[in-house]
């Protein structure tokens, strides 16, 4: 079932080479490197000692999301997903234009805001200038991306066994320090202490963008082997596993450092491990930069290819859609999207760009799970695939809109 016209530049077309190990390695690693290692200081300074619980809100509505996009992934499998998925829903070009372009800037700021953190720990390292950093680290990034998708995949899958280690790392380093958790269970609950509703939303707003990632999993479908039955199944073992670490990390954090430093930290994590142990931060730093460093990636290659299939659909100019005969990726797309994000990068600082990513990615959200409604509608299933219930894209649609009105007014 596919409806819109789907017609990529003339010459070759992507390559199906992603088992479902790749594709799971892919969205995990783009999870773990989206927001953990750069953000937790900046969740525990909004939320306190409720950080847990807004943790558990932003995985609760994530989780939401990722069963609506694991269903409409197995309806369409093609790149540019969710304009795709608004188009075939609502038939109106200008409100998919509008999505695949949201997602796309999306990903550009998500891409931003790692660049960002990737300067910050590797100031821990050497004091090199912020802006050098960032534009080294793009072209570098870019490179990578145009080079080949089964290649950029692999070094994302190897990076992402490497970032998902530090972090274990670290939640085995504050193993003694886990103790403490029962007594300050009451204040993480906010049944005591001075963590306020408004500090939780916004907590919960900002730790939203450590789960961004699973959604990326479907701009790269036209890629994927068996699409139908691995891109569900990926996004769910990635979620998953992501919200176990994150929680882990997360009471390491908490129970180990002082709210106030880790929310003063441009390298978080790297003094959570220094507390723990006692000794250097480096390895926790090259850890750190080696995550963003592939959640920078997988940003860079989703947004090029929404930036392809919105160009092989007709909305936008077909040389952005021209797929190179020898790489088979896309790289005129791939060079616009790498300067747009360092253009981003040394513009804004990171807490505005992440809040800008959460803020573009929610609002897609919403449009998503209705998209999905208004589908159920007209066609509640679809042979061969596994359909969620109707009140999965409805209560989806719900929570991302309702946090989304929560920032507005708080």
């Amino acid at each position: 079932m596919h409806s819109g016209k789907h017609s990529p530049a003339p010459g070759p077309g992507l390559e199906r080479s992603l088992g479902l190990t790749l594709i799971t390695l892919y969205g995990l690693g783009n999870i773990l490197g989206a927001g953990i290692y750069v953000l937790v200081g900046e969740v525990i300074g909004a939320a306190g000692m409720g950080a847990p619980l807004a943790f558990v809100v932003a995985a609760a509505i994530a989780a939401l999301t990722a069963f609506t996009y694991g269903e409409l992934a197995a309806r369409f499998p093609v790149s540019a997903g969710e304009a795709v998925y608004v188009h075939a829903a609502f038939e109106l070009r200008w409100l998919s234009m509008a999505v695949g372009l949201l997602i796309a800037a999306a990903g550009m700021a998500s891409s931003a805001t790692l660049a960002r953190g990737f300067a910050g720990y590797f100031q821990v390292l050497m004091d090199w200038p912020e802006a050098q950093l960032i534009i080294a680290l793009v072209a570098v990034l870019g490179t990578i991306a145009a080079w080949g998708i089964k290649s950029s995949v692999r070094i994302a899958a190897a990076l992402t066994v490497i970032e998902a280690g530090g972090l274990i790392m670290i939640v085995v380093a504050a193993g003694d320090n886990l103790q403490k958790i029962p007594e300050q269970l009451p204040e993480m609950l906010l049944l005591t202490g001075n963590t306020s509703m408004p500090g939780l939303l916004l907590g919960a707003f900002l730790g939203f963008f450590a789960f961004i990632g699973f959604e990326d999993m479907v701009n790269v479908a036209e890629e994927v082997e068996r699409p139908q039955r691995n891109l569900p199944l990926g996004i769910f073992i990635a979620l998953c596993v992501s919200t176990v670490i994150y929680l882990l990390v997360v009471l390491a954090a908490l129970t180990s450092v002082p709210m106030e430093e880790l929310a003063a930290s441009k390298a978080p994590l790297a003094l959570v491990f220094q507390h723990a142990t006692g000794g250097s931060p480096i390895i926790i730093s090259v850890i750190g930069m080696l995550a963003v460093v592939n959640g920078a990636l997988v940003q860079i290659i989703m947004a090029a290819r929404v930036i392809y299939g919105m160009s092989a659909n007709g909305w936008l100019p077909r040389a952005l859609g021209a797929v190179n005969r020898h790489t088979r990726t896309p790289l005129i797309a791939t060079a616009v999207v790498a300067l747009i994000i360092i253009v981003l990068a040394l513009c804004f600082p990171l807490v505005h760009l992440a809040g800008a990513t959460s803020f573009l990615v929610l609002g897609v959200f919403a449009l998503v799970n209705l998209a999905l409604v208004a589908l159920k509608r007209r066609q509640r299933s679809v042979s061969g695939i596994l359909p969620c219930p109707m009140w999965v894209p409805i209560a989806g649609a719900s929570a991302s809109l309702g946090l989304l009105a929560a920032q507005l007014l708080l």
